[in-house]
């Protein structure tokens, strides 16, 4: 049966995408604070939401004041790394960002207290913490496109005989190549290696009807603006457009997500490595967990932060259960992040 969100609710969010890599390692650190340390995250709705339900408590019980710097991007830890200055101290990214970070040594192992967490289905790593996913899926104008006038599943996103219209996708390719191949019949269990032929192949389809907005925000603007009629966004984007002040309330479906992680390293050579172990410690308890996804409504990776959702949280989580939905695996990604981004890149401008 398909399930799908409408409009209506309250409250915030935002995530991301993008990086490049591969570099050597480490680094002199810059001149620590004893008192603070410097995150790079997203700004925004999403940051806002940050802010109120986890570095402003922790900086309450903790005295470490948390700066942020907008944009991650792992090109600027390779050149951090590479120049021995390195200025931040945690950094946020998807999971794929993290996994290929990972295995070009960009990241400080995370120390063993963090890791004895066996509440969580998605544990940390000894590199980087998984506190949260974040669902990706189609969204619409609902005031425009009423049930059954609207694609639910990525097989009809991408049917522009039964759904014609303008299309919207990630610029990037981790997840959208997975779209790409689950649109063309692939199933989840059989994704991985992924078949990047059948997928440049199946992105053709569409290519002349899409767009590829450089900033994440647009993949729900562009449809409350009517530039586009169909969007893949993060059901947090899509829940953010039925808050005040939030716009055109737009929909979302949960018939068919698309996972990926939302994670938190701690940068080699980092000048604040002991504020940020603590921050990170304390961003991987339960409770935090779901003080944030309130607010954002990612998907949180503790089994007791799921149980502490609101109702009205809940509402806007996928089922992981759902075996149309595919997790993004990211240690595929981590050894092929850059030469596929390379590739898609090219394909994209083409």
């Amino acid at each position: 049966m398909r399930r799908f969100v409408p409009t209506a609710t309250r409250r915030s969010f935002l995530v991301g995408a993008a990086g490049v890599l591969a570099a050597p390692m480490v680094a002199g650190p810059s001149r620590a604070a004893a008192d603070s340390l410097t995150m790079v995250s997203y700004g925004g709705s999403y940051q806002d939401a940050l802010v109120r339900t986890v570095t402003s408590p922790f900086t309450k019980e903790t005295g470490i004041q948390v700066k942020f710097v907008n944009a991650p991007d792992l090109a600027k830890v390779k050149a951090m790394l590479l120049t021995g200055n390195v200025e931040w101290d945690i950094f946020e990214g998807s999971g794929t960002w993290l996994a290929s970070g990972a295995k070009q040594g960009f990241w400080e192992k995370l120390e063993p207290a963090i890791l004895e967490l066996n509440d969580f289905a998605a544990p940390p790593t000894s590199d980087y913490a998984t506190p949260q996913l974040f669902a990706q899926g189609i969204t619409w104008d609902p005031t425009k496109y009423g049930p059954g006038k609207h694609p639910v599943t990525f097989t009809e996103f991408f049917d522009l005989r039964k759904f014609p219209g303008r299309r919207s996708m990630r610029p990037y390719p981790d997840g959208t190549l997975e779209i790409a191949l689950l649109a063309d019949g692939v199933a989840p269990k059989d994704m991985y290696p992924l078949d990047l032929d059948r997928a440049f192949k199946a992105l053709e389809r569409i290519k002349s009807n899409t767009v590829w907005p450089p900033a994440s925000p647009q993949s729900v603007s562009l449809v409350q603006t009517g530039e586009v009629d169909f969007s893949i966004t993060s059901s947090n984007r899509a829940k953010t457009t039925t808050d005040p002040g939030g716009g055109k309330p737009l929909a979302f479906s949960f018939d068919q997500n698309v996972l990926n992680t939302s994670s938190f390293a701690v940068i080699k050579g980092a000048p604040n490595k002991e504020n940020a172990m603590k921050l990170i410690a304390y961003m991987l308890r339960p409770e935090v967990e779901a003080r944030l996804a309130d607010q954002v409504s990612t998907v949180p990776v503790s089994k007791k932060a799921a149980s502490l959702l609101s109702v009205e949280a809940r509402k806007w989580q996928p089922d992981l259960s759902n075996p149309n939905n595919l997790v993004v695996n990211s240690e595929y990604w981590a050894g092929n992040f850059e030469a596929v981004t390379s590739r898609f890149k090219a394909w994209v401008l083409s």
